[in-house]
């Protein structure tokens, strides 16, 4: 895990340049390895919303430098996408501004015996994200959570 952890930083480091180049926000970053075929998707954002000729743009642009510094070696497909409704959420700064609102996490490695968590986030602390299932309240670092998302609300 480790490994793919410092491959989404390099590749976050390549690329985080020329989205914010083309007026976008990098909301986050995927690396997916599997085996000689792998996925890299990129997230982009803007205040008025990301529109699929945007996504075509980037994906181009990005492309194009990733064939030049090639930083990954096997196939791969790149998908540039929007955070959607159900954004995927990768840092504190994210977590924090969705407090209040029903998240589903899910960790690396299990935490009090379970790696799954769907509830309201509740707040931040410390470097931890609380989660408060039920009516219980857990402390999940950052760094232990493999995928977060947001639950869209319809109502």
């Amino acid at each position: 895990m480790v490994g793919v952890l410092a491959k989404i930083d390099e590749l976050t480091d390549l690329i985080e340049p020329v989205v914010i180049g083309m007026g976008f926000l990098l909301w986050g970053v995927e690396y997916i390895p599997s085996g000689n075929y792998s996925t890299l998707r990129i997230y982009i954002d803007h205040e008025d919303g990301i529109q699929v000729d945007q996504c075509a743009d980037v994906s181009r642009q990005v492309s194009a430098v990733l064939d030049v510094e090639d930083p990954i070696s096997s196939n791969y497909t790149l998908e540039v996408s929007s955070p959607g409704m159900d954004r995927p959420l990768f840092t504190l700064e994210q977590y924090a501004a969705y407090i209040g609102e029903w998240v589903d996490i899910k960790l690396r490695y299990a935490f009090e015996g379970r790696r799954k968590f769907k509830g309201v986030l509740v707040g931040i602390e410390d470097g931890d994200v609380i989660v408060q299932v039920d009516k219980e309240e857990f402390l999940l670092p950052i760094e232990s959570i493999d995928r977060g998302r947001i639950i869209p609300n319809f109502n």
